[in-house]
């Protein structure tokens, strides 16, 4: 985490006050805000200023902080005042973020980011960007910390906040490093390093530049860089930097293979962090020490091991990662609602232009007859034909189940045939035996009895088993053919997924004995069972594999040279974050066909919209997909390139 790094005091509140960024931060930054403080009356400058004294105490006295930021928040509350609200929301998230307790410092971030965009306040908007950032770089969720740093970016940079964007820059070069892109971290903090502007924070850019040539094996560099930067830390008393150019310093060392070095300069960003109870600093130094110790000193690499495990459990918990999902959630939720309610709003707007329209031609009606009847039967002829479209929908969006259940019923006919073979078979068999057994009896072999009452009980364990099967299908198609319920209930998706593979397939060769299809499938067995609705997730899995047949069938009829059409289906299970439980199933349907043409590829989701023959699609299927998914607070996407195929890929929450 390369947050917090050398903010000038009167850079953050621009006006007139400010956030002191680090362990820079001197008594006289804490004098100076008291001074303020005691000289003004104006409550929203004292709010502003226990913010500012709330971010300050944060590097050193963690108490102080959350008593100060309490404070202003309470003060802008009864006052009235947002702007002092944003900052003191801002100093809570860096305060939790600062204790490594990333469910409240998200928390308090989003808080302060939705006050921030309500009020239209640019300044603060921007922090709370640049710090869900930080947030969610040491959460490993790098494309969101990418994403929010991104939007910062453009604020920082269109508004000349120098200091901001350089500290923002540093949180891209970052992220670019965790995800193996090393040149585009290079370039990119090289370029901050060749500014003039940015010399007030050149130690900490040549501490990132360090990390960054060490990576690169540009060790002499690397080591020139790092010494430059802990010199300026400790003339500056930046404790907090001084941490992390201790790190990069003991990692650049532990990678020339100079052990000695290597624990000492770790060993001086562990004492900093335990000082300033910085949990990260004291995470990432442990767990370097507890590595160099191992060779030669077990008791001390089990020491620092324990203590790196304890400070993980601390920040990574499962209550942790619990917490942290609930408030991811909380926040999709919100961002869900919002735009569910800009759609409302939108629709509201068409509503009310539609009732103007139609509020005009009725007056034109009522000039043109002079007849208040006429108004009124125009009003009935709209209710009529509103009902007409209603009811044409839900028997378009029947038709489109049932046409579903019509392609089943070949696979399930086949599929529903083999049980009963075993179990026709199994019969004549036991039959026989039975026969065969009377005349054992008769003969008094009770022995040869007896071995043939065995094999009669293991053939009607058989039919029974075979005849469970059978009833299995028959629930299964009864159950795609019924109105779903919408509750949702534990479902094996691997399960679901190869019942409706196999039905679609023996579906299709029923109908055209020339039809055939590599089929591949790569189903992950950790997942287990989760929550779905069956029947609906079974008619959109079912919709897209019929799809992908159609779409090798489509190119095979063409005839493409040395084609082979092949259809794979997948399923794989994602942590949230990397870490913890919970997280995302993915399907993925995969076809090798022609591929969608770009220029439609945006229409495919919408209602009505077909590629297929008329008669030969509904133009539903796809459409009742997407808003089945999103029911189940997931996504699907679609992957295409001409003549090489299609992907789509639905994530459902675990």
């Amino acid at each position: 985490m390369k947050k917090l790094i050398i903010l000038i005091v009167f850079s953050l509140f621009m006006n007139s006050f400010g956030y002191a960024q680090g362990d820079s931060t001197s008594s006289y930054d804490i004098i100076d805000s008291k001074q303020q403080l005691a000289a003004t009356g104006d409550d929203t400058s004292r709010t502003l200023i226990w913010a500012e004294l709330s971010y300050e105490y944060a590097y050193f006295n963690l108490d102080s902080s959350l008593f100060y930021a309490e404070k202003a928040l309470k003060l802008s509350e009864k006052i009235g005042f947002a702007k002092g609200s944003a900052n003191a929301l801002i100093g809570f998230g860096n305060l939790y973020l600062r204790q490594g307790d990333y469910p409240r410092a998200l928390e308090y971030q989003f808080k302060a980011l939705d006050l921030s965009e309500k009020f239209q306040f640019e300044r603060e908007k921007a922090i709370s960007l640049m710090e869900l950032g930080f947030t969610y770089q040491d959460l490993s969720d790098y494309p969101r910390s990418l994403d929010y740093a991104m939007q910062a970016r453009e604020l920082f940079r269109k508004n000349s906040w120098v200091n901001y964007n350089v500290e923002n820059e540093i949180s891209i070069t970052n992220t670019y490093m965790a995800t193996n892109k090393k040149d585009s971290a290079l370039i990119c903090m090289q370029k901050v390093y060749d500014d003039p502007k940015n010399t007030i924070m050149l130690p900490v850019i040549l501490e990132v530049l360090g990390n960054i040539n060490t990576s690169l094996g540009n060790f002499t560099v690397a080591k020139e860089q790092l010494h430059r930067a802990i010199l300026a830390d400790i003339k500056n008393n930046d404790l907090y930097t001084l941490i992390w150019t201790y790190n990069s310093t003991a990692k650049l060392y532990q990678a020339t293979n100079q052990r000695d070095s290597s624990i000492y300069y770790a060993t001086k960003g562990f004492a900093l962090a335990k000082k300033i109870q910085l949990n990260e600093g004291i995470l990432i130094n442990s767990l370097l020490l507890a590595t160099e110790f191992e060779a030669n000193d077990a008791a001390k690499a089990l020491y620092y091991r324990k203590i790196y495990d304890a400070v993980y459990n601390k920040m990574y918990g499962q209550d942790k990662v619990l917490a942290l999902q609930k408030t991811v959630a909380e926040q999709q939720e919100k961002q869900r609602q919002v735009a569910e309610n800009r759609k409302a709003y939108e629709n509201k707007l068409k509503q009310f232009a539609f009732m103007g329209g139609l509020a005009i031609l009725l007056i034109i009606a009522l000039i043109l007859y002079g007849n208040n009847r006429q108004k009124q039967k125009a009003n009935k002829i709209l209710e009529k034909t509103l009902a007409n479209l209603k009811s044409t929908q839900n028997q378009l969006i029947q038709s489109e189940k049932m046409a579903s259940l019509g392609e089943l019923t070949a696979g399930i006919a086949h599929e529903i045939q083999n049980p009963l073979n075993f179990v026709n078979n199994f019969s004549e068999v036991n039959k026989e035996m039975i026969a065969e057994m009377k005349e054992e009896i008769d003969k008094g072999n009770y022995n040869e009895v007896k071995i043939i009452a065995d094999d009669i009980e293991a053939n009607e364990e058989k039919i029974n088993h075979h005849g469970k099967r059978a009833d299995a299908i028959v629930k299964g198609m009864l159950q795609h053919s019924l109105s779903s319920t919408g509750v949702k209930e534990p479902t094996d998706i691997n399960a679901l997924c190869d019942e409706y593979l196999r039905l679609s397939y023996h579906g299709l060769r029923a109908k055209d004995k020339e039809f055939n299809a590599e089929i591949k499938t790569d189903f992950d067995g950790t997942i287990g069972k989760i929550n779905i609705v069956p029947q609906d997730i079974g008619r959109v899995i079912l919709n897209l594999i019929n799809n992908a047949f159609y779409a090798v069938d489509e190119k095979k009829k063409s005839g493409a040279k040395d084609y082979e059409p092949t259809v794979s289906v997948s399923t794989k299970h994602s942590l949230l974050l990397g870490r913890g439980v919970g997280g995302e199933v993915t399907i993925t349907v995969k076809d090798n066909g022609n591929g969608i043409p770009q220029k439609i590829v945006e229409k495919i989701f919408q209602p009505f919209f077909t590629t297929k023959p008329t008669g030969q699609g509904t133009g539903l299927g796809l459409s009742l997909s997407y808003d089945i998914v999103k029911a189940h607070g997931g996504e699907i996407k679609v992957e295409t390139k001409d003549n090489e195929g299609t992907e789509f890929i639905i994530q459902l929450p675990a």
